[in-house]
């Protein structure tokens, strides 16, 4: 999406389902028009469009969407709660599986915005380093809980990737993070980041998409 749409103005905005909004249809399509993107990067399940001057577009997929980009010789899809269309006829739309959010913000405002302020690091950041997930275990309330493979804590793409994770380690999802070596942790941070590597190569599940569908 980086790639794509960097440095595009937005000329339009469509909205088939308010409830995906933080406000009003009409205060976001005037507060959006105009707007350039600066770029866009992602945050645990959250995109962060950058937009120019001063503000933000955070885009929450939820369960999971397909988010096709689209060109002035392409039909549109069928199904979506949201478009996005720049000045140079291109876009793309979201077609939400269960719900999803689309918030337009000041960027001064990011820290107070409840849904995203408190997110932790995602599993290839920079910051999350060996050191961090020891100390994050080290002190983590409730250190008597069990791993997080749960299917009720999470949806199924991030289930099928711990199960990854914690299989290639050798580690029982029913293990009780307070019996875990410090060697067991290592090895726990190297699998994070191998099989999230892994499964980005490769391009996800079967049925999934990328920005080009």
């Amino acid at each position: 999406m980086n790639e794509e749409i960097a440095g595009k103005t937005i000329a339009d905005v469509e909205v088939r389902q308010p409830k995906n909004l933080n406000m009003q249809i009409s205060e976001f399509a005037k507060t959006a028009k105009g707007k350039t993107v600066n770029n866009v990067s992602s945050k645990g399940k959250w995109l962060f469009l950058r937009l120019y001057p001063g503000y933000l577009m955070l885009m929450n997929v939820g369960m999971g969407a397909e988010l096709p980009y689209f060109t002035r010789d392409q039909n549109l899809p069928r199904r979506y709660e949201f478009k996005l269309a720049f000045s140079d006829e291109t876009g793309f739309t979201t077609n939400f599986w269960w719900f999803g959010y689309v918030h337009l913000i000041p960027e001064k405002a990011l820290t107070r915005h409840r849904l995203t302020a408190q997110l932790g690091i995602s599993p290839l950041d920079e910051g999350l380093t060996l050191g961090i997930l020891q100390e994050t275990f080290s002190w983590q309330e409730g250190r008597d809980k069990e791993l997080p493979t749960r299917p009720e804590e999470h949806n199924r793409h991030w289930k099928r990737a711990v199960q990854d994770i914690l299989f290639k380690v050798g580690l029982h999802p029913n293990r009780k993070i307070s019996t875990l070596s410090r060697k067991e942790v290592s090895n726990l941070y190297d699998s994070i980041r191998d099989v999230s590597s892994r499964s980005i190569q490769l391009g996800g599940l079967a049925y999934e998409r990328d920005f080009y569908g």
